[in-house]
């Protein structure tokens, strides 16, 4: 995502228009504070409406958790994370590693059949 101040605004008006076209939301600040959040114009807008659409957005760029999401769309969070999955947007994102650091947490890292399928895992992801 973006930010550009009014006074940058002026001179970035192309970029502004480009991270539109290639499905990217941004924020246009005064004195840093946000004046307004220019959206792609998309299907999802016409079919869910500008809360839901701003809401899936923000949470696939990993601005905003899946909770605030939810509440942003004016859904329960079960229902925003089925509307995720009708998109293919993955809700639980881990990171490098964590998967790793939660077994050793709870004692279940070095036993052969985790091993096995973190390896597996690992092997099917390249």
């Amino acid at each position: 995502m973006q930010t550009f101040s009014i006074r940058e605004l002026r001179d970035h008006t192309g970029d502004l228009v480009q991270a539109a076209e290639s499905g990217k939301l941004s924020i246009v600040t005064r004195h840093g504070q946000p004046v307004f959040v220019a959206v792609p114009f998309e299907e999802e807008l016409l079919r869910g409406g500008v809360a839901l659409a701003l809401a899936t957005k923000l949470f696939d760029e990993e601005a905003i958790s899946v909770g605030k999401a939810a509440r942003l769309a004016g859904m329960s969070l079960p229902d925003f994370i089925d509307h995720l999955g009708r998109l293919r947007i993955p809700v639980a994102r881990p990171r490098s590693g964590e998967l790793e650091q939660e077994l050793q947490a709870f004692g279940y890292l070095g036993s052969r059949v985790v091993e096995d399928a973190l390896r597996l895992a690992g092997e099917a992801s390249k």
